[in-house]
């Protein structure tokens, strides 16, 4: 992927001087019975620090110019990709006759706090509608990459570009809608809704793969997005933890359903593509 030449966003903030919050060490290792559900893409953090204890964690930060970045290629290569998720779907939002809010990205070390409540490493990158930010501590793509087995500067891109459709979804009142069907379903179906809605967001992840501006593809580049797309299917998480593949405690879908979606949107280019929620199977 060629993006040294793009623009950078002035719309992420860099929490990491905060340092990681000292006596986390423990509500850490608590978490971890959670990461494998954690570690891929969420919605909204918020049922799983549900009962968290409350530490000192510095959530202040102020937005980062371009020139603060040039020093660390990976926030750097965020900056780019950010900046290019906003132009892409500000066109497509005027196009329909409204205005994008773009959100602004978090970057930080250990644990930060949000609207949703407190974000740890642990949980991988989230995004938030409470304060329409999406946050992520960059160790997350070591472990993307050794852990899940998915390096390469595009499959980073499509972490971004995933929670930024989580974003786009919540501009247009679909995870609202979700959320209330979801508070008055019955676990399996609740889980069905959340599979729908993060197939969404990786196909609304395509779609900016599709039409990026500042960002050029180079040979390779899908198929590293697929592969992360793969790799963190619920099937293949329930596999590397040794536990029995159950698919009615799936919450973002298949590794095959993954890469399908994402197909789906770098194929069309079309937003429409994307309604998983009118789909008969997805």
């Amino acid at each position: 992927m060629r993006w040294r030449s793009g623009r950078r966003s002035r719309n992420v903030i860099d929490r990491r001087s905060s340092g990681p919050g000292r006596g986390l060490a423990g509500g850490g290792i608590g978490l971890l019975v959670l990461v494998l559900a954690a570690m891929y893409f969420g919605v909204d953090p918020a049922f799983l620090l549900q009962g968290v204890e409350s530490v000192t964690v510095d959530d202040t930060g102020t937005p980062a110019t371009p020139e603060d970045l040039r020093d660390d290629p990976l926030a750097d290569m965020i900056a780019v990709v950010v900046a290019d998720t906003e132009d892409v779907w500000s066109h497509w939002f005027e196009q329909s006759g409204s205005r994008y809010e773009a959100p602004r990205l978090v970057l930080f070390r250990g644990a930060t706090r949000s609207a949703c409540g407190l974000g740890q490493a642990a949980m991988g990158p989230f995004y938030c509608p409470a304060d329409r930010n999406t946050y992520i501590d960059l160790s997350f793509y070591q472990d993307l990459e050794t852990r899940f087995g998915a390096p390469g500067d595009f499959a980073q891109a499509y972490v971004i570009a995933h929670e930024i459709g989580h974003h786009v979804q919540n501009l247009l009142g679909i995870a609202g809608e979700v959320q209330g069907l979801q508070q008055r379903s019955d676990t399996a179906a609740a889980n069905e809704l959340s599979v729908r809605l993060e197939l969404q967001a990786d196909c609304l992840a395509g779609v900016w793969a599709s039409r990026a501006q500042n960002v050029t593809l180079e040979t390779g580049d899908i198929e590293e997005a697929l592969n992360a797309a793969s790799a963190i299917g619920d099937d293949r998480l329930q596999q590397q933890a040794g536990g029995t593949v159950t698919p009615d405690s799936f919450t973002h879908g298949t590794s095959a359903q993954r890469q399908r979606w994402f197909g789906t949107g770098m194929r069309t280019g079309d937003p429409e593509s994307c309604d998983t929620f009118s789909a008969e199977a997805v």
